[in-house]
């Protein structure tokens, strides 16, 4: 099988860390909060590091022309194996084809192709909407927060689950439902047209300014930044500094475990009783199916917790220090945005 990428791609496995889900391990709270204060750079050379360490992008002809966080990267745990053991051979952009010929654009060809499978993705568009409800801003098609189109005379039209991010689309079609269901309901009002359409606007030039331009940038979005964006239009986006006064053990597993849809069922309309106890086991039953040997039960030490919690907090200050030096009114601007909030 022979792979003809135009730009290359980051290649991350579903299994991260410690056999952990990838999304399990670092869609949280903490580690979005440290992307909002420290430099996108920061994160791209830790993160490139981090895989080329799994394997070398550059050997295994998959490094890209783009840094790590300027697009959703591939998310595959047997091609490098493909790769290394010949079933899989990366070859660069397709320049044209002759009849069963395949010519790449650095001269080389492979002959007696049997299939080409085309995986170029989609253009996306409503041919069934009239021009003047849609529109489109850039490469994206104009939905306000990726959902209702903004010329609609009343908001009875909604799109759910246009959306590309590195997590779980159900849980942010879920969020946009709850969302979708308040407005229809009257529960909630919509911004007027204009105030959309600068809205799209704005959402577009922040996009192509932090991913590069591709027909899945109008869909790409951060998965904790937009689950709470429209959360707080719903009225359940939980609050760390209201939990971290009435409920510290679950402020602990709020900001630091995975965002998971509990969450979003801990206060405000929807608020579910259940909520605190599921996101208390949420990994107990995570690791249940995994439980098929029976295990001397091996206490971690008491020195090595020490060791893990004096690491945290040497992390932890040395990053507050880093912050407040560059800039002394990030941290207080990030604590406003955690205030309760109502629907």
């Amino acid at each position: 099988v022979y792979m003809s990428t135009r730009r290359g791609a980051w290649v991350i496995r579903q299994v991260s860390d410690n056999g952990l889900p990838v999304d399990m391990k670092y869609n949280t709270r903490f580690v979005h909060i440290l992307f909002q204060l420290l430099p996108i750079n920061f994160f791209n050379w830790f993160g490139e590091n981090k895989l080329n360490a799994m394997y070398d992008h550059t050997m295994y002809a998959l490094k890209p022309t783009h840094r790590l966080f300027s697009q959703i990267p591939v998310i595959n745990d047997d091609l490098p194996l493909k790769i290394l053991s010949g079933a899989v051979i990366i070859k660069p952009n397709v320049k044209e084809i002759r009849g069963s010929t395949v010519v790449f654009d650095d001269g080389t060809f492979v002959e007696k192709v049997d299939t080409i499978v085309f995986a170029t993705g989609y253009n996306y568009d409503f041919p069934f909407l009239p021009s003047s409800v849609m529109y489109k801003s850039g490469h994206r098609v104009g939905l306000y927060k990726h959902v209702f189109p903004p010329n609609m005379e009343h908001p009875t039209l909604a799109v759910v689950g246009f959306i590309h991010a590195l997590g779980a689309i159900m849980p942010q079609g879920e969020m946009q439902a709850r969302w979708v269901t308040r407005v229809f309901k009257g529960l909630k009002k919509l911004p007027s047209n204009q105030a959309m359409i600068k809205t799209v606007e704005k959402d577009t030039k922040d996009m192509e300014k932090n991913y590069i331009v591709s027909k899945l940038t109008p869909l790409q979005v951060d998965f904790v930044s937009y689950m709470d964006d429209i959360a707080g239009e719903v009225g359940v986006r939980p609050s760390l500094l209201w939990l971290f006064f009435t409920d510290y053990p679950l402020f602990k597993r709020v900001l630091w475990g995975p965002v998971t849809a509990y969450q979003y069922r801990l206060m405000g309309p929807g608020k579910w009783e259940g909520a605190r106890r599921a996101i208390f086991t949420q990994f107990d039953r995570m690791f249940q199916p995994l439980k098929t040997r029976k295990l001397e039960d091996q206490e971690p030490s008491t020195a090595g917790r020490l060791m893990k919690l004096s690491l945290t907090l040497m992390a932890g200050g040395a990053t507050a220090y880093y912050i407040h030096v560059r800039n002394p009114t990030a941290i207080p601007t990030l604590l406003s945005k955690f205030q309760p909030q109502t629907a």
